[in-house]
């Protein structure tokens, strides 16, 4: 699996995490407890729409999070912040391929990230 190692940072709060790229996935996801540990209120964020497939039951928020990828300049990426705990960070068409441009070598098993042009 394509995991990408990050820096997610929110009010001089930071946790390094390593996200799935996925492109497939329609948005970005973060898992409710890594919101905590940036220190988001979940009450303070407003309401998203319906996510599907195996989070579909759970409710989602929005969250804005500055992130940092290998020595690339810090991008803004837009969360759909759940209530699930048992889902990686997935880094999805939105905003994360809006942001990056990444190229999968599948037969080597690898994946390239560059920022957009």
């Amino acid at each position: 699996m394509p995991y990408l190692p990050m820096i997610l940072e929110k009010d001089g709060e930071s946790i390094e995490v390593s996200g799935l790229v996925d492109s497939g996935a329609t948005v970005n996801v973060l898992p409710y407890q890594i919101g905590l540990e940036l220190g988001a209120v979940w009450e303070q964020q407003l309401p998203l729409f319906q996510l599907d497939g195996n989070l579909a039951n759970y409710e989602s928020r929005g969250l804005i999070l500055n992130a940092q990828v290998a020595d690339f300049p810090p991008v803004k990426l837009a969360f759909a912040w759940t209530k699930a705990e048992n889902v990686p960070v997935i880094l999805g068409q939105i905003n994360f391929f809006s942001e990056f441009d990444v190229c999968f070598y599948r037969s080597n098993q690898t994946f390239e990230v560059k920022p957009k042009i």
